[in-house]
């Protein structure tokens, strides 16, 4: 199949995967293998693309369990500004950062997040992306979420946090290809992406539990996030005197 025939193609193996009852790594395994079948062109320079990204070691520098995360001021969805500060005086956040609505394993990604984003409370949720709100608002409702997706402008909370990576002529020429406008989508022209992340903040904006993946076909299972919601909650429900022993719940 022709790199410009991969969308249409995708779009239906998303449509079928997303309605099945399965973990979303077995989803994300599966338009993993589409893409391999569909476009083995593709599907190979993506695997180049991934163990350069995997070689440096990117995202590796984002912040790390223990260390405050830094205050952002981004506008969600409906062009309302969204404050880091005063999201935390509501409670712990967790913040994940997605390439798009156009990556369906974003689509998949956004999904499960929304699926849990009960049973994570008091946990707030946060989706971040480059994406201009036109998109936003398209990845938020077929998610069927109701946690705010962010616009970060030109990558640069991202790229402040050692999260951002360029996407070399090689494989943007691919993506471009298949119908995917990334740069449009961002309302720019430069191919910088998010490594696909989530961070789990307490109340003070520390971070107790990272995800960090430069492979964007790998996501955090959202099951692991409960548990690592449910662990924090019991541990700052602690004395103050093993408080002070509070350490982090786990990093991938």
């Amino acid at each position: 199949m022709e790199v410009s025939q991969l969308l249409a193609a995708l779009e239906d193996a998303y449509l079928r995967i997303g309605k099945e009852n399965t973990p979303l790594s077995d989803k994300l395994k599966y338009v993993a293998d589409e893409v391999r079948r569909l476009s083995p062109i593709f599907a190979e320079a993506v695997d180049k693309f991934v163990n350069r990204l995997e070689q440096v070691a990117a995202g590796s520098l984002a912040p790390q369990i223990g260390e405050k995360m830094s205050p952002f001021l981004l506008p969600d969805e409906e062009g309302r500004l969204v404050n880091l500060d005063t999201l935390l005086r509501g409670g712990p956040v967790a913040i994940a950062f997605i390439r798009g609505h156009w990556c369906p394993y974003c689509r998949l990604n956004a999904a499960g997040l929304a699926e849990i984003e009960d049973a994570i409370k008091p946990v707030q949720l946060v989706a971040i992306s480059a994406e201009t709100q036109k998109y936003t608002r398209e990845i938020k409702r077929e998610a069927k979420a109701h946690f705010p997706f962010l616009t970060d402008v030109d990558n640069g909370y991202a790229l402040a946090l050692n999260l951002a990576i360029w996407v070399p002529d090689e494989m943007s020429s691919l993506i471009a290809a298949a119908g995917w406008d990334v740069p449009c989508y961002q309302g720019g022209s430069a191919w910088i992406l998010p490594v696909p992340s989530v961070f789990l903040l307490d109340r003070e904006g520390v971070v107790r539990f990272r995800h960090v993946d430069p492979d964007y076909r790998r996501r955090l299972e959202p099951s692991t996030l409960i548990a690592a919601a449910a662990h924090m909650a019991s541990s700052s429900a602690r004395p103050a005197a093993s408080s002070d022993n509070y350490g982090p719940v786990s990093a991938s």
